[in-house]
């Protein structure tokens, strides 16, 4: 009995402890993304977004598809209505970059 209460605090202390790396990769790779695109954007937009912006982007997944399931312009859409310019720029040009290279 007394297991199961210590792998439930084990397993909060571990989540406690991701990295915004590791939430936006786990997120990519919920949304649908691949796991080399996933590595790769989470690493650009960590580096390149403040924790609002990556929180910004969080409420729009959880409100969202799968991304293999959008069309490139629903993709557009969605990310516009976040009404953030710099993340629409950083999300794209991660797209872009990591999916060529991955």
């Amino acid at each position: 009995m007394r297991l199961l209460p210590l792998t439930l605090l084990s397993a909060l202390a571990l989540t406690a402890c991701a990295t915004p790396e590791n939430r936006v990769k786990t997120a990519l790779l919920n949304a649908g993304v691949s796991e080399p695109v996933s590595s790769c954007m989470a690493d650009r937009l960590t580096d390149k977004l403040s924790i609002a912006q990556l929180q910004k982007l969080a409420r729009l997944a959880r409100n969202s598809g799968p991304v293999r399931d959008m069309s490139l312009s629903e993709l557009r859409e969605r990310l516009n209505a976040v009404g953030d310019p710099e993340i629409v720029s950083v999300v794209t040009m991660a797209g872009i970059g990591c999916t060529i290279a991955g």
